[in-house]
C-alpha cells in the first residue's frame, strides 16, 4: 500500500520517533509503514489519518 506518511510527517517537522509516540507504536512500525513493508491495521490507519486531519484515502492508496 502506498502512502504519503513521510511527506505529512516532514511537513510538521516530526521525527519518526515523534510520530511513533503520538500513535503509541514503535519507531520500527512507522518506518515499515512509510516504506510500504507493513500495512497498518484499519484502526491504526484511521488514527494516522485523524492525526493529520486527512481522509484515510488521502494518506493511503492501494
Amino acid at each position: 500500500m502506498e502512502n504519503i506518511l513521510p511527506d505529512l510527517r516532514r511537513e510538521r517537522g516530526w521525527s519518526q520517533q515523534h510520530l511513533a509516540d503520538e500513535l503509541g507504536v514503535t519507531r520500527q512500525t512507522v518506518i515499515s509503514i512509510e516504506r510500504g513493508r507493513f500495512d497498518p491495521s484499519l484502526p491504526l490507519a484511521f488514527r494516522i489519518a485523524r492525526l493529520f486531519g486527512r481522509a484515510i484515502e488521502e494518506v493511503f492508496t492501494p
